[in-house]
Order: structure tokens, then C-alpha cells, then sequence
């Protein structure tokens, strides 16, 4: 499909948005807010900047001051008002992997388009830029086509595409995905202008919020459009938004405040008088589900599922039989926050975590169909609730594990400080500025974790769930994470006498607190006799693991080791799995 049909359908498209451009106008009418979207939308918007921290915690507690209504509508709406200093510094780095796309004519490097790496050899643009191979093999890809910081002319280099390496393309949906040939050095264009990851997460932007566009119109050296633009539809493979574009801008990256590709441009929307109504570009998430499986391995993306009307009760995944000679067992225990989702996905993601330890060590990469994941995920409910136990006896838990967190990571015994809130909102105060993690998020981990030592009903769903996709005998390394950690403890006092368990590794552990210990099936810090060697791993800023190290309580008992995460993921999983330390004694258990 050319240049001038994509832009019908899109006039097309447009136009069919009628209804839900009205229907927004109306809301932001009734609510006195500008942006606006469905309430998952907005839920899963908010939750992902408070969890990356582009929101500060300072800022989500004067918010929270206002009142529950309208929350998080006013944390997203903070998060456009103000940036954070390293808006500019992201953005530059975002920059570079966009280049201009050429064609010779007589001797000449005529411009067609724009494209950016989405890994470190392949190009994304429109189909309507590079229809085919042939097109694609004729040619080139401009990196640093810009000027520099002192207005310096440019310098730049040219890439080759090699699509007989890759080559993938989608009319309809107006992508094309191309390889990039190295550099005459052997070096890929990726290393020297790195790339931008594809995330198909929902939560990267709603409408209203502002959108950033960088491209090469009418093949001119690089620009940016970053004042005046905004989404303002969302259709389910589409998404429309105003700025200011030209042709030549096709194939740009469209970008939200955090620099995530959340659309890949492709057209503008005509009016009748021949002015222009607005933009289009093509979803990322769509992109990437209608990519084969070998694409999304490349491109660091697990394959999506499609989600059913009705929600989807998952369970477990067993590994394949011949793994680890098939008297040896990889069990993965999750944690908490994992309600709805695909434990096919998450396996894929422990791999992930756990191959880069295993290359950091030298060692083989692991297949995830190796690995048994139970899933209990759905058990504890939607992540998205109130992060505070509503029953009387789960709350007085949960008020006690968050006090206990606090005290331990050096808040004073009496709770006061000048500049700070004092009670329950005082110590969530104190562990996120000691932590650098959202309340919100910390909250949330140990209501669930006071929801599964306090209620029976919610213990005994939880095993049982684990108990159903677990190996009948042999040898089991368990390896739990979070909420997992309790849940690996009381396993291990129900596990059949076939099973023999040589290794148990717990990651960002909460056992530490008196709270957790004493609410065990064990009855105290007392290891189960199942377990033979026991390796905690934690992070001195993971507001999970807070109580660590576990000695002082569990004396004697267990192996230790502190390692040093990312700041804003102090308490993910596959960073715990990628320490090589970790990734060595599993397949030390395993071997």
C-alpha cells in the first residue's frame, strides 16, 4: 500500500473516531481533567511511573493529600507537568538511533523516510518506505544526519540493509522491519547508536498525554517535535495525535515523556480544505503481536497473548521431561502482582534473568521449557486494588510487617522526624526515601504478603495452586522470589517424601521480619528438614528484603550473599537471577 492509501485509510480511520472523540471531550467536561482514558488505562498508566519513579514520592504523597478521588488521573497529570533532569539527557540518547532512509538516483543519495534500531542490526519503517526487499536492498540508512551541539556541521555514516538477513513486512499495518549490515569494522550500527527497546506493556501513555517526535521531514537533517503534541485517540491498532509532521517524517519513532516508543508514525489525517487534522502511527503493541516468535526473540520480546473478554484462569507450566536428565528439577516460585498473566510469559522473562547470570559466568544458556512454573498468581487477586488489607485482622498484620520494615531500615522508635508523616503513612514514607521505590508499590507487596500469612483460605489456595504443577518425585532447586519466599517455606513442610529438595534459593526475602517468621507453618526461624542448602540473595535497597541479613534470626542456617541491583529495580527477579553468584550454584544443584 503507498504513501496516498495509507493516508485514505487513515482519513478513514479518523473519521470512524468520531463517536470516541466526543465521548472523550464529554469526560474531560465532567471531570475538569485533561487527561483522560478508560480506568485500566489510567490504572496501569499510573502504576507504571510510580514503579519506574518518574513520579516522586514526595509528589505522590502531597497528591494523596487531595484525596483518593481522581488520584492517579493527578499523577499522570504531574508526571506531563513536570520532568525530571534527566528528560533531556534520555531524550538525546533516544535520539541517536534514528536515521534517515536514502535511495540512489544518478549518483545520489535521494531521501525516502525515516527509521530507527529497535535492536542492535534491525531497522524499523513503513512498508509504504520500503515495500520490499528489492527496495530495501537498494538502500541505505544515515545515522548522526544532525547538527552537533555547537551547530557544527554533520558528520555521518551510512549503513547498508541486508534484507535477505531479515526482512519482515506488513502492509496493512504499514511496518517494515530490515536488517542492517555491520560496518566495514565488523561494529553494528546498534553499537555505535544504540537502540530502542519495543515494550509491549499496556500503561506507556493515555490520551491527553504529550507525545515527541523525531524524524528527518522532507529529508532534512534531524528534528524533533516536542511542543503543542498529544494523543488524543486510541483506536486498537492505531493511534492518533497532533504535531507538527511533514513527508519524510514516515517510519519516525513517536515517543512518550519517558522516551518509550509507544507508536511508529506513518501518516497525517487530511482535512477537506487541505489542512491536516492530525497524525497517525502504528501501536508498538500491535507491531509487535503480529511479529513471528524468532523476531521477538531478537528483539528481546516475549510473543504476546491475546487477551479473551473474560479473564483467564492460568494454571502452572510444567517442564518438558527429558530436562536435567529428568530426575533433576528448575522450580521457579513467583511473588506477588501476577494476576492475569501468562506463566508461559513469566518463565520466558526468569530465563531471560537467569541466562544473562549464566553467560556473566561463562556458563551455558538454559531453555525455558526446562523449568516447572506453578502459578498462584490469580489466588490473591486483582494487583490493581487497594494496596491496604480491608479486613480487620489482615490490616493489624500488614500494619505490623510495614513497621517492622521500617524500624530495621533506620527509622527512629517514636516515628517522628521533622518533614515527616507520622503512622502507617509515616513508615511507607520512610521506606520509599530509603529505598527509592513508590509507597504505592511497597504497599501493595505486603498487603499481599499479610493477606497469605493471615488468611487460611488464602494459604491453603495458594499450596494448593503451587502443589498442582510440581514434579511427582526426584530432585527439586527451588528458587522463589518476594511473596514466594513464605510460600517456599511452608511448601517445603508439605512436599511428598519423594521429593528431595538439595537447594532452595529465596530472592528478595521478606523472611527476615519477626511478622513473616512467626506466622510460618514452621512456627519461627526455624528451616524445614526438607531443605538441604539454603542461598538468600538480597539487595540492601529492596524494601522487601529489608530484614536482611537473615542470620540474626535464622542462626546459622542459612548462606548469604548481598547484591548490588539497579536503584529502581532493586526487587526484580530476573536482576536477582542474572548475578552470575546465583546463576553458578543453581547450576551447581542442577549438575
Amino acid at each position: 500500500m503507498d504513501a496516498l492509501s495509507q493516508t485514505r485509510a487513515a482519513a478513514a480511520r479518523y473519521a470512524g473516531a468520531r463517536e470516541e472523540r466526543a465521548r472523550i471531550q464529554r469526560r474531560r467536561e465532567q471531570t475538569g481533567q485533561h487527561i483522560v482514558d478508560e480506568a485500566d488505562q489510567v490504572s496501569a498508566r499510573a502504576e507504571r511511573l510510580v514503579q519506574r519513579g518518574t513520579v516522586s514520592v514526595a509528589t505522590v504523597e502531597r497528591l494523596s493529600e487531595q484525596g483518593a478521588e481522581r488520584l492517579l488521573e493527578r499523577i499522570i497529570g504531574a508526571s506531563a507537568d513536570f520532568q525530571p533532569a534527566n528528560f533531556l539527557a534520555r531524550g538525546a540518547r533516544a535520539v541517536t538511533s534514528v536515521g534517515r532512509v536514502t535511495q540512489g538516483s544518478n549518483g545520489r543519495a535521494i531521501p525516502i523516510g525515516t527509521g530507527f534500531l529497535v535492536a542492535p542490526s534491525l531497522l524499523l519503517t513503513n512498508n509504504h518506505v520500503l515495500p520490499d526487499a528489492a527496495s530495501a536492498e537498494a538502500a541505505e540508512v544515515e545515522f548522526g544526519a544532525e547538527m552537533s551541539i555547537d551547530d557544527e556541521p554533520p558528520v555521518w555514516t551510512r549503513f547498508r540493509l541486508d534484507p535477505a538477513a531479515r526482512f519482515v513486512t506488513d502492509a496493512g499495518l504499514d511496518y517494515t522491519l530490515v536488517r542492517v549490515a555491520p560496518a566495514a569494522d565488523g561494529r553494528t550500527a546498534g553499537e555505535l547508536y544504540g537502540w530502542n527497546r519495543l515494550i509491549a506493556t499496556q500503561g506507556k501513555i493515555i490520551t491527553g498525554e504529550p507525545v515527541n517526535l523525531v524524524g528527518h521531514p522532507n529529508g532534512r537533517l534531524k528534528e524533533i517535535t516536542i511542543r503543542r503534541n498529544e494523543l488524543t485517540t486510541q483506536l486498537d491498532r492505531f493511534l492518533h495525535y497532533t504535531a507538527d509532521t511533514e513527508p519524510g517524517s514516515s517510519g519516525s519513532p513517536v515517543f512518550n515523556d519517558q522516551w518509550e516508543v509507544v507508536a511508529l508514525h506513518h501518516s497525517g489525517v487530511p482535512g477537506d480544505n487541505g489542512s491536516w487534522l492530525a497524525n497517525e502511527g502504528i501501536r508498538v503493541s500491535s507491531i509487535l503481536a503480529a511479529l513471528p516468535a524468532d523476531v521477538l526473540a531478537e528483539l528481546g520480546c516475549a510473543p504476546q497473548v491475546t487477551e479473551s473478554v473474560t479473564p483467564v484462569r492460568h494454571s502452572g507450566v510444567p517442564a518438558r521431561p527429558s530436562a536435567f536428565g529428568g530426575t533433576r528439577h528448575l522450580v521457579f516460585l513467583h511473588g506477588r502482582g501476577q494476576a492475569g498473566r501468562d506463566p508461559m510469559t513469566m518463565r520466558r522473562e526468569w530465563i531471560a534473568g537467569l541466562n544473562k547470570g549464566l553467560t556473566l559466568a561463562g556458563l551455558p544458556p538454559a531453555d525455558p521449557a526446562d523449568a516447572w512454573f506453578p502459578f498462584y498468581g490469580d489466588t490473591l487477586g486483582d494487583p490493581r486494588e487497594s494496596p491496604a488489607p480491608s479486613a480487620p485482622t489482615t490490616r493489624v498484620v500488614y500494619e505490623q510487617l510495614i513497621a517492622e520494615a521500617a524500624m530495621l531500615s533506620g527509622r527512629p522508635a517514636d516515628g517522628r522526624r521533622e518533614g515527616l508523616l507520622t503512622g502507617l503513612q509515616g513508615a511507607l514514607s520512610w521506606l520509599a526515601s530509603a529505598t527509592n521505590l513508590d509507597h504505592l508499590l511497597i504497599a501493595a507487596v505486603f498487603r499481599d504478603v499479610a493477606a497469605y500469612l493471615d488468611d487460611a483460605t488464602v494459604r491453603q489456595a495458594v499450596l494448593s495452586a503451587v502443589e498442582r504443577t510440581l514434579p511427582a518425585s526426584g530432585q527439586i532447586v527451588l528458587v522463589s522470589h518476594s511473596l514466594g519466599t513464605v510460600v517456599a517455606m511452608d511448601l517445603l513442610t508439605r512436599l511428598p517424601a519423594t521429593l528431595e529438595v538439595p537447594l532452595l534459593v529465596t530472592l528478595g526475602s521478606p523472611l527476615g521480619l519477626d511478622a513473616v517468621h512467626r506466622r510460618l507453618l514452621t512456627g519461627g526461624p526455624i528451616r524445614p528438614e526438607r531443605a538441604g542448602q539454603w542461598l538468600n540473595v538480597w539487595c540492601p535497597s529492596d524494601p522487601v528484603s529489608i530484614g536482611c541479613p537473615l542470620d540474626d534470626d535464622w542462626k546459622g542456617q542459612v548462606d548469604e550473599r548481598a547484591v548490588d541491583n539497579p536503584l529502581q529495580r532493586s526487587h526484580d527477579v530476573a536482576e536477582y537471577l542474572a548475578h552470575p553468584h546465583v546463576a553458578r550454584a543453581l547450576m551447581r544443584a542442577l549438575s
